[in-house]
């Protein structure tokens, strides 16, 4: 484990909030590039652990150069995508496929509680510091092994990308225009969703780890955490034969459930059980909506298609089609499950997610300030630490040898001389 002095000296170097959070003295290392991945550490880094984030010196994490760019003065510009998923980690170069390298990875295994990579299955194998060798020099490591088809089975070696998550979990034939072809959904979801399962992993083995003194591997496929999110269709499928198409906007059974338009853009309105019905129709309606309508005052009656699509979002749709969406929600927004659809730009400045800290700024010297989004884990002892900045390439890799792992200036010198670091 990592002791409190070094780790107050490390997160000093990253420029990180140094007060301890519910993983202080967990230490990560972090082998992962792009989003499925570097994601996932970057959660652990909020919540207090010591994440070290190592790149190939001369390959660096390629999303260094995604848009968007902040820009300094004589200076390569840096990516606005990459701080975002990196922030409070410290930057470490290694060259893995030189044995002196991996030689290095093991040393800081050895000093570490968890190893995220987001290799094809194999490639750390290749490397000679897969999971089996560093279990062997720390039994107790968490090694979180995240990618597109998991560790087991016959698609194990193939490569992938998110849109393989979507395709293969079925969440890409299910999105979409009713009666159109199937959309991808408008995000990296099949990342994302491996990243948060890959937390998951990392907590539920630390905690294990930590009673036991044996650590083990956390598998986590972007294919399986896709097939995670698609809701009812396991279900329909194996009990009724149903596969599920795309829908557009409507809920397969829940109705109202949907988008509708309003006089400056669309809200979802999700008045569907008896209770909010009979609310929206006293706020919206005339008299007439709900008492004319007897037959309409059973959720089961409402969720009849014909019904629904012939008497019910009618009435829904005159209601809000000359209301603004501000209008609608001043209206409505507390009493049922009325919400404006807000473009990114409006999500940014909305006064919720202000409140919630759901928007954080950083400054990094010389390029001004970068606003990313904070963490949604809220935790009232240990708050998540947000504002840190992402580590420039290799930023804390002399500190590291030395602070960490005890090398001396030289032997610090003759790596750097090597192309080892």
């Amino acid at each position: 484990m990592i002791t409190d002095e070094i780790r107050d000296t490390l997160a000093a170097l990253g420029n990180f909030d140094a007060t301890p959070g519910s993983l202080a003295g967990v230490v990560v290392v972090d082998v992962t590039r792009v989003v499925a991945g570097p994601y996932c550490s970057m959660i652990l880094a909020d919540l207090g652990a010591t994440v070290i984030k190592v790149e190939h010196p001369d390959d660096p994490d390629y999303t260094r150069t995604f848009p968007p760019m902040l820009d300094r003065e004589g200076d390569e510009p840096m990516s606005g995508f990459f701080a975002q998923y990196n922030r409070n980690k410290l930057g470490f170069t290694a060259n893995l496929k030189h044995p002196e390298g991996a030689a290095l990875l093991e040393r800081l295994v050895a000093s570490a509680d968890v190893l995220v990579e987001n290799f094809r299955p194999g490639t750390m194998d290749k490397l000679g510091i897969g999971y089996s060798r560093l279990r062997e020099v720390n039994p107790r490591l968490v090694y979180a092994a995240l990618s597109g088809y998991g560790q087991s089975g016959p698609y194990r070696k193939r490569p992938a990308y998110d849109n393989s998550a979507q395709a293969t979990g079925g969440l890409w034939s299910m999105n979409g225009a009713a009666d159109g072809p199937p959309t991808r959904v408008g995000t990296i979801i099949g990342d994302l969703a491996a990243s948060l399962y890959g937390v998951i992993g990392v907590l539920a083995a630390l905690r294990h780890a930590e009673s036991t003194g044996k650590g083990q591997l956390v598998d986590i496929s972007q294919q399986d955490s896709v097939l995670t999110l698609t809701e009812n269709a396991v279900v329909a499928y194996t009990t009724e034969g149903t596969i599920p198409k795309p829908l557009g906007n409507a809920h397969p059974f829940v109705r109202p459930y949907e988008l509708f338009p309003c006089k400056d853009g669309f809200v979802f309105f999700g008045g569907y059980t008896d209770k909010f019905w009979k609310i929206s129709c006293e706020i919206f309606g005339d008299a007439e909506d709900h008492a004319g309508n007897p037959d309409l005052h059973a959720m089961a009656d409402r969720f009849d298609a014909v019904v629904y699509r012939e008497r019910v979002k009618p009435m829904v749709e005159r209601w809000f089609q000359g209301r603004t969406k501000k209008e609608l929600e001043e209206l409505a927004g507390d009493l049922v499950p009325l919400s404006a659809v807000k473009d990114i730009g409006e999500v940014v400045e909305d006064p919720q997610i202000a409140a919630r800290d759901m928007v954080v700024e950083t400054t990094y010297p010389g390029y001004g300030s970068l606003r990313t989004f904070g963490s949604p884990v809220k935790l009232d002892v240990t708050p998540a630490r947000t504002s840190g900045r992402a580590p420039d390439k290799g930023a804390h890799t002399a500190e590291i040898l030395r602070d960490l792992l005890g090398f001396e200036s030289d032997e610090i010198d003759a790596l750097r001389d090597a192309g080892t670091i």
